[in-house]
């Protein structure tokens, strides 16, 4: 494969995923090659749903990704060696509205065979399709420091993906 990654099965990944998404953040990308955005997250998850293996992550309304997210029928989560955290950085605290965030960190855009958009210098990309949306509903914290999370109460919607390719460096 190009990029230098070998496609992979999920059960594959060694990773810890505690690690990898919530200390090493990822990027969310959703959209075309065409038009695209991506957004940095520590917030997510994979496992087993509905017999297919999954993952799952979340987007405030307010993020401009949120509408290539709802527009798009498929999304990539990409993770980085540490070098990259700069780039993570601009990705995470610039918003695509106004900054060309490929520009300013400095990644490449690559594209699998289905054409979802993920990044070459990632060293591991999970390619999903979506199958399932949920809002958060405050009404169903259990625990409210929950609450914590929302002072704006702009409430994340849940992404579940089936993981359709994995590819790894």
């Amino acid at each position: 494969m190009k990029d230098g990654f070998s496609v992979i099965k999920p059960q594959q990944i060694s990773d810890n995923v505690f690690k990898l998404i919530g200390e090493d953040w990822m990027l969310i990308t959703a959209g075309t090659p065409e038009r695209f955005n991506t957004m940095t997250a520590s917030w997510g998850g994979m496992g087993i749903l509905w017999g297919k293996e999954i993952c799952w992550c979340v987007i405030r309304p307010h993020r401009y990704t949120y509408q290539f997210m709802e527009a798009s029928e498929r999304f990539t989560l990409s993770f980085f060696e540490e070098r990259y955290r700069e780039a993570l950085n601009i990705c995470g605290t610039r918003s695509g509205r106004d900054t060309d965030k490929v520009a300013a960190s400095g990644l490449t855009p690559a594209q699998t065979e289905s054409g979802a958009v993920y990044f070459a210098e990632a060293r591991l990309v999970i390619e999903c399709k979506k199958i399932y949306i949920h809002d958060i509903d405050p009404r169903h914290f259990l625990v409210p420091e929950i609450a914590d999370n929302y002072p704006k109460k702009d409430y994340h919607r849940m992404y579940l993906g089936e993981i359709v390719r994995c590819l790894s460096k």
